[in-house]
């Protein structure tokens, strides 16, 4: 029997702010380039393919890592730790 849904825990722990932001700025630039390489292999292979979603996605993402880096500029105590979880919910989708 195939189980129909998943969850991982990605990031589970308390961080400095300068590892919060490393942590964070990573994951978050990782699903940029992810969309920037789906957006060129789509280009590639299909010039006429939609690439709305990943342009998207991108803009998003970059919008979330420069919130990300305001976050540390915020925080004026250099020994605050930050309490970080994240959970990956996966389902299966007929």
């Amino acid at each position: 029997m195939v189980q129909t849904k998943t969850e991982i825990k990605l990031v589970n722990g308390t961080f400095t702010v300068s590892e919060a932001t490393d942590l964070l700025v990573s994951l978050l630039e990782e699903k940029i380039n992810f969309h920037k390489l789906h957006r060129l292999s789509m280009g590639e292979r299909f010039p006429d393919s939609d690439t709305d979603y990943d342009d998207t996605r991108i803009h998003e993402l970059m919008h979330e890592r420069t919130r990300v880096k305001n976050l540390y500029k915020e925080i004026q105590d250099p020994l605050a730790k930050l309490k970080i979880e994240g959970t990956l919910s996966i389902t299966i989708e007929d």
